[in-house]
């Protein structure tokens, strides 16, 4: 763009903490602030960085002479600023021009584009972040599946007494979704959702996962005769129009009273977005990191918008963060994927410097960026001037 200005090769980095539920703990680890540093580039972290994982700030102020604790308004005002959950409250504290690096979701979350536009901040949506063939770079699938399974199989365990019963039937877990959750989805299930559960319940007849894809769902006789038997249902769907439910509310109450419902999808109600979105498993209530095992009567179902149907309740797990519920293991693989990826974000130069034929990280970058999502998406309403570069002082 005419007259944007460029990042300096040696810009700086923030890492603010994400002031969410108080069981969200996560925080990047010292591991990336040392990879970060080591390219001279200047690092402000948030003081208490890392203290839900039992870090203290030493563990990052003391790495390299480069890395500085600040407070969150300080880590905010960074060219960089890297955060795995929006601060879409806070958006008024970047950088005018400073990129945003965190899971955005543009497709489902309009008005979040419109104030990032408004605000005048890049930003490279972390969920967007893929290869040539779309798969995403920055992705814990197999935290989000086995972490989900775990906690349904916790409830069914804790509810269903025939779990342990040696005369059961084999346990039925119908998977809605065969992508890389669903995948996933598949072993834990046949796992208990826990290696150490399966080993206990060893001598047990063991789990039946029968996999639907699409053209299943729509088959109601098959559906009312398969969700009859089904024990644990987990959504792993990935749908094309997420203004339409795979699993109706109706045909909620065709599961048996035990049955439990993993959420592994988790898409939000947006009902005045176009185009809408509501849950692929049509009433059910959303769950977070202070609270994922939600019961019938759960003061979480009347969060539910009044015009959609969930009278047919049954257990739901669900995590808006599923990763997040093991926080160490999750940030340490994030932050394996992720240096790579600002490396190559600061030798460009930042946003402006990416080129769509540039080398792969480069391009993975360029496509996740909130300029290639506007170009590909000319209808959508633009808030105020063009997106500046990168760092006006």
């Amino acid at each position: 763009m005419e007259g944007e200005q460029r990042m300096s090769p040696h810009g700086s980095l923030g890492l603010p903490r994400m002031h969410k539920e108080a069981g969200e703990r996560r925080d990047f680890l010292p591991q990336l602030v040392v990879a970060v540093a080591d390219l001279g580039i200047d690092v402000v972290v948030e003081a208490g960085i890392g203290s839900g994982m039992g870090l203290t700030d030493p563990d990052y102020g003391d790495v390299a002479s480069n890395v500085k604790v600040g407070t969150n308004e300080e880590a905010l005002a960074q060219d960089v600023v890297l955060v795995l959950r929006s601060p879409d409250d806070r958006y008024g504290l970047l950088r005018r021009g400073a990129t945003l690096i965190s899971m955005l979701h543009f497709p489902t979350r309009p008005r979040r584009v419109e104030r990032l536009q408004r605000e005048g901040i890049e930003a490279i949506s972390i969920d967007s972040i893929a290869d040539d063939r779309r798969r995403r770079l920055v992705v814990n699938s197999s935290a989000v599946a086995w972490n989900g399974l775990e906690a349904a199989f916790e409830v069914l365990e804790e509810r269903w007494p025939a779990l342990l019963d040696p005369r059961r039937p084999p346990v039925r877990v119908t998977v809605l979704g065969a992508g890389a959750i669903g995948k996933h989805a598949v072993e834990a299930a046949t796992k208990y959702g826990h290696r150490a559960r399966a080993e206990r319940l060893a001598d047990l007849r063991g789990v039946e996962v029968v996999t639907l894809g699409r053209n299943m769902t729509r088959d109601d006789a098959f559906l009312r005769e398969r969700l009859a038997v089904t024990d644990v249902l987990v959504d792993a769907t990935q749908r094309s129009d997420p203004g339409v439910p795979v699993i109706t509310n109706d045909q909620v109450g065709w599961l048996p009273e035990h049955a439990v419902i993993c959420d592994c999808n988790v898409d939000p109600y947006l009902l005045e977005a176009v185009p809408p979105t509501v849950r692929s498993v049509e009433g059910i209530p959303q769950g977070d990191l202070d609270g994922w095992k939600l019961a019938p009567d759960d003061p979480a179902w009347e969060k539910v918008p009044a015009s959609i149907p969930h009278g047919n309740r049954r257990w739901v797990v669900s995590c808006y963060s599923w990763p997040g519920v093991h926080p160490r293991a999750c940030m340490e693989l994030y932050g394996d994927q992720l240096a790579p990826l600002l490396r190559t974000l600061f030798q460009r130069e930042g946003v402006a410097g990416l080129r769509r034929d540039g080398e792969f990280h480069e391009r993975a970058l360029w496509r996740a960026s909130l300029r290639t999502w506007l170009e590909a998406h000319p209808d959508v309403e633009r808030a105020g001037p063009e997106l500046h570069g990168l760092r006006r002082d």
